[in-house]
């Protein structure tokens, strides 16, 4: 059975009652309420993996505040590593972190009134 669609036995969805998976999305969102880890999410979606060096530069911040970032996004375990020698490499862990980014951004521009995921020629701009 896909643990997507699974129903307890009372008929609830775990989705909508679990408190566990509850306090989880809280922290989620919590780690996602930073704009550096906003634009680290997003940079990330955009490349396979990136540098330290590189996500200070696409994110203008400094290596070591990014670096700081992507230690709180490792621990939550939205980002993974691989080392090559001395450099580290950040990637998304998964999709979903992505997924989220692009839903709240979304969202913000709908709370502008501003919808470009809407229309194909203002998402482009």
């Amino acid at each position: 059975m896909d643990a997507d669609t699974q129903v307890r036995s009372d008929g609830a969805s775990p989705i909508e009652s679990d408190t566990q998976f509850v306090e989880l999305a809280v922290e989620i969102f919590g780690m996602l309420a930073d704009a550096t880890r906003v634009r680290i999410i997003l940079a990330l979606t955009s490349h396979d993996e990136l540098s330290v060096n590189h996500l200070a530069d696409l994110v203008d911040k400094s290596s070591a505040a990014v670096s700081q970032h992507l230690a709180k996004l490792r621990m939550a375990r939205i980002v993974a590593t691989r080392q090559v020698g001395q450099r580290v490499f950040y990637r998304l862990s998964n999709e979903h972190a992505s997924q989220l980014v692009r839903d709240a951004i979304h969202q913000a521009e709908h709370s502008l009134d501003d919808p470009r995921h809407h229309d194909p020629v203002k998402e482009q701009a």
